[in-house]
């Protein structure tokens, strides 16, 4: 058997070279992705779902008031 790399043996090399830098690429934006959702995504939908929420409570009360008004006594 020979120590020659063949054409292919280096064109293999150099693809698998290739798909594993991609890869890794792939892994850090992942991890770049996941921590820009967890600090700046998730705390923008709490706080709009608790002003939401407020904001029911509100229309909410407001209904049941005028629900009492019109209930005959």
């Amino acid at each position: 058997m020979s120590t020659e790399k063949t054409p292919f043996e280096e064109f293999g090399r150099k693809i698998d070279r290739g798909l594993g830098e991609a890869a890794r690429k792939m892994e850090q934006e992942g991890e770049k992705f996941i921590a820009y959702f967890n600090n700046e995504v998730v705390p923008a939908i709490r706080t709009n779902s608790t002003k939401a929420l407020r904001i029911a409570v509100e229309k909410l009360s407001q209904l049941a008031n005028y629900m009492d008004q019109k209930t005959p006594k």
